[in-house]
Formats: structure tokens, C-alpha cells, sequence
């Protein structure tokens, strides 16, 4: 039994390492594919559509992918600008490292002051992936969330914004752009870009995954495997050592005289002297027998 089991956790111990390098292999071929292809073909839920229309924003934790025409020289004159007379700051809440894990949500923190003479209405605030080499792609974008705060002069506001990324994403790096649109009070709107910066979405943690279970199911089958192998090394060196002969002991050489029989009694000694059966008996003939019955008769 000892042996087939000893067997067993030999074969188990040569398939599992085999599994977990194919498993390994097989995720590091998935990172090391271009990004946008995987993103184009590799992806059911993701679309890309290339338009001259601008981006439309869309809900949920679905990803899109867009793609912009290059702006002309008139669309950058025309392009929103901040305004000198507002302060913005953003702060992470959630996560506060700036980690971003895929399928969990982003909250954050965005800070307004009025610094100008002009009051603000702060409309809304936007979020969106893109391609980290070119941000004309659209990766996903997320919803635009409308305030339609004013802000005095010479106060201050704060809003809260969330984002969920798509939990598809894991592992691979992005643009995340995070914008502002306000105006002041003659209509003039302007954008201010909270956060533009590459970052990389890292899997979530959920615990024990599967190839952490393997790796536990390896290292205990090759404990156990050890134990089973100690066990029949101790039990074949132990049945090798009964089996050997023991050494025979030299008594030497006794005689009578060495004997000390002062301790005996002598009536013991004198009853031992003597032959321990009985005398044995005369035998007579039956003739003999019954004369002998007869004399006594008379």
C-alpha cells in the first residue's frame, strides 16, 4: 500500500509543475500581444468605430474603443482652455496609492476655487481610457456626471466623481484622462484637465486564485511524499537489522565440583543420592502364587 501510494505522489509531483509552467506560459503570451490588437480583435465587448463625430459617453462597466480624425489647425485655436481666474486640484480617495485594479471602483475628489470677479457653473466632470501611444483611441470611456454648480467669487466647491474600469483590462497599461468643463457667467466654457497620466490596471485581489491553490497542493503532496519515503527508509533499515544473526555467547566450561552444596540440607542431598524409582518387585509365577495362597489358607 506504502508503495502505490509512494507512486502515486511521484506521478502527481510530475504533473503538476508540467500544468503550472503551461498555465504560465499561456498568460505570458496573452501580455506580450500588442495592446491595441488584442483590445481590436481579442475583445467581444469592446467596438471600434472611427468617426468624425465626437465621442459619445456611455455607461456601464463595458469597454468601447473610438478613433478621432486629427484635429485641424481651427479646432486647436478652438480647443477648451482653462481659465486663469479657477484653481483645480483632484485628490484619490479611493484607492488612495493610485493602484487601480481592474473591476473595482475609482473614487475621487475634485476641488474648485473661484479665484476671479466672475462667478462659475461647474457642468461636469469626465473620465476615459485611451491608447497610451496614441490618444486619439478611445479605450473606454466613462460617464459624464453634470453638477450644474455655481461657484461665487472668491469661494470654493468640492465634488465627487466615480469610475468603475472594466474588469477585461487587468494587467496592461492605459491613458487616463480626468476633465473638467465649467463656464462663467457671459457663457464662455472652458476645460480644465484634472489628471492625464499612463497607468496600469493590476488584477484584483480575491483571495486565493488558482494557481496559488496548486502551488499549496504541490508543496503538500511533496511533503507528503517526503514523509512516505522517511517511513520505508526507516522500516527497510530496521527489518534489515532483525533479520541479521546474533553473535553466539561463549558460556565456557562448568564441572560438579564447582557446585556449592553446603545451602542444601543433607537429608535433601541423601534423597537425591538415592534412585528415584521404585525397587522393583519380585516376579513369581502363578504356580508359585498359589501355593503360596494355599500355605496361608492351612
Amino acid at each position: 500500500m506504502a508503495k502505490i501510494l509512494g507512486n502515486f505522489l511521484l506521478l502527481l509531483l510530475l504533473v503538476l509543475p508540467s500544468t503550472l509552467m503551461l498555465a504560465g506560459n499561456g498568460g505570458s503570451f496573452v501580455r506580450a500581444e500588442d495592446p491595441i490588437e488584442d483590445a481590436v480583435e481579442g475583445e467581444d465587448d469592446l467596438d471600434v468605430e472611427e468617426a468624425d463625430a465626437t465621442v459619445e459617453t456611455e455607461e456601464g462597466d463595458g469597454g468601447a474603443v473610438y478613433s478621432e480624425e486629427e484635429p485641424s489647425e481651427e479646432e486647436d485655436d478652438e480647443a477648451l482652455k482653462p481659465s486663469p481666474d479657477a484653481d483645480t486640484y483632484l485628490l484619490f480617495t479611493k484607492p488612495v496609492d493610485q493602484v487601480f485594479a481592474a473591476g473595482e471602483l475609482v473614487k475621487i475628489l475634485v476641488g474648485f476655487t473661484n479665484a476671479g470677479e466672475k462667478d462659475f457653473v461647474v457642468d461636469t466632470i469626465d473620465a476615459a481610457f485611451h491608447y497610451p501611444q496614441d490618444y486619439s483611441f478611445y479605450i473606454q470611456n466613462f460617464t459624464a456626471v453634470g453638477y450644474q454648480r455655481q461657484v461665487e467669487s472668491g469661494r470654493q466647491a468640492t465634488f465627487e466623481y466615480a469610475f468603475q474600469p472594466s474588469d477585461s483590462f487587468s494587467g496592461r497599461p492605459f491613458g487616463l484622462t480626468i476633465n473638467l468643463n465649467y463656464r462663467d457667467q457671459d457663457g464662455n466654457m472652458f476645460q480644465q484637465a484634472m489628471f492625464n497620466e499612463t497607468i496600469t490596471l493590476v488584477e484584483p485581489d480575491e483571495g486565493l486564485d488558482g494557481e496559488t491553490f496548486f502551488l499549496y497542493i504541490f508543496l503538500a503532496a511533496l511533503v507528503v511524499l517526503m514523509l512516505v519515503g522517511a517511513q520505508h527508509l526507516l522500516g527497510s533499515f530496521g527489518k534489515k537489522r532483525m533479520s541479521k544473526s546474533k553473535a553466539p555467547v561463549e558460556m565456557g566450561t562448568q564441572s560438579n565440583s564447582d557446585i556449592d552444596y553446603d545451602w542444601i540440607p543433607k537429608e535433601a542431598l541423601n534423597g537425591t543420592s538415592r534412585s528415584p524409582g521404585r525397587s522393583p518387585k519380585s516376579k513369581t509365577s502363578p504356580r508359585n502364587r498359589k501355593a503360596k495362597r494355599s500355605t496361608g489358607d492351612e
